[in-house]
């Protein structure tokens, strides 16, 4: 598990942002500081799953993550979220993706609550799950990195899981070892078949647009004990004094749902 204390470590979003303070605190306006937040096509949303349309052509080329299991990895504690920077080369193509390009995955992001009916930033028929994992990937056939691509055309590519309370998950005793989980699956059980698409935008600053969500139908499974290691983390450095009225605990890292507006939720299934 990942150590208990900050870690201060630059993120995956373009440098000219990284010195502004942001925050999960009620009352606070990203708006205001970041103004793609103001943006119309923001993330996360609730996915009412009535509406949402089947698109067969989102089965004609499979969605294929052709993961590789890093064990050079780096774990992160920045103070918003837990993150797990990839050190080799995985890639994700097909499904809704430009057909020829290769998106790398560069993070692995966690978003959790405090309790078990909150955590998840996306909401599936106004549930919420106490846990979503992000895979954060950009375009490396348009792009030469990934501050390059954040805001741009096809740009990011964000594989969303949702996580619930029952069994231990193994995989999670050695965190990185979730995407050799995720990849199982792709030939053991429907995880990577059954999935959502809309296009939408970071779930943090900048909030920037032009992104392509695919959430899947099928959430992973994580005992009590596991999901409490994540909500004893701390958002600063050990043995800093805390500002009055905060506790330092790191949780509840996630965006309010935002408007649909005029976009259309895809379906991968019937």
């Amino acid at each position: 598990m990942a150590d208990k204390s900050f870690i201060e470590k630059p993120g995956s979003f373009p440098q000219k942002e990284e010195a502004l303070e942001w925050g999960y605190e009620e009352g606070v306006e990203w708006g205001l500081i970041f103004p793609d937040a103001n943006g119309e096509y923001q993330s996360p949303i609730n996915l009412n799953s009535r509406e949402a349309k089947y698109d067969p052509s989102l089965l004609e080329v499979r969605l294929s993550p052709n993961y590789v299991v890093c064990r050079d990895c780096e774990v992160i504690n920045d103070g918003h979220s837990i993150q797990i920077v990839l050190k080799s080369k995985s890639v994700l193509v097909g499904g809704p993706l430009p057909r020829g390009h290769e998106f790398e995955l560069h993070d692995v992001q966690f978003h959790w609550g405090r309790e078990n009916q909150r955590g998840s930033e996306h909401t599936v028929n106004f549930k919420a799950f106490p846990m979503e994992l992000h895979l954060i990937h950009w375009n490396s056939t348009l792009y030469s990195s990934i501050d390059e691509a954040v805001g741009k055309k096809h740009g990011i590519a964000i594989i969303a899981l949702f996580v619930q309370i029952g069994k231990e998950h193994l995989g999670l005793k050695a965190v990185t070892e979730i995407l050799q989980d995720i990849q199982y699956k792709v030939r053991n059980y429907p995880l990577l078949r059954d999935y959502w698409v809309y296009e939408g935008s970071l779930t943090i600053p900048p909030c920037s647009e032009s992104v392509t969500w695919i959430l899947f139908r099928y959430p992973l499974t994580v005992s009590q004990l596991q999901i409490e290691e994540f909500r004893r983390l701390r958002t600063h450095v050990k043995g800093a004094e805390l500002l009055e009225g905060c506790d330092g605990i790191l949780g509840d890292n996630f965006r309010p749902t935002q408007p649909l507006s005029d976009r259309v939720i895809r379906a991968a299934f019937q």
